[in-house]
């Protein structure tokens, strides 16, 4: 599984490249720190594929990076995805490394 570093998504952010953001934590989880992108919690990743592009970048995130690494696991096995990053270290790393004031609860 590809991977993608805190600072990596930052410059890629930073860049204005173009790139979708799936966070697959719970609505309660993103309503206290969020980073942007389209909350599909990982329970309903499959009913939502049709929002998961199969083209172009798609940096996956959670937590810590092991419910985003399961559902890329998922989706590159079951449905050949081959464009998904895992962004390693999930929001506790961006809030470690990138942004403090991200409230983690």
């Amino acid at each position: 599984m590809q991977e993608i570093s805190v600072h990596e998504l930052k410059a890629l952010m930073d860049s204005g490249a173009p790139f979708t953001l799936i966070d697959v934590r719970e609505p309660y989880e993103a309503e206290m720190a969020n980073i942007g992108g389209t909350l599909i919690p990982m329970g309903t990743v499959l009913s939502r594929l049709h929002e998961i592009p199969t083209s172009g970048k798609v940096v996956v995130h959670c937590r810590s990076g092991g419910r985003s690494g399961s559902v890329i696991q998922v989706l590159q096995e079951e449905f050949g995805y081959s464009n998904l990053l895992n962004l390693k270290g999930g929001i506790l790393a961006w809030a470690a490394e990138i942004d403090a004031n991200i409230n983690l609860g």
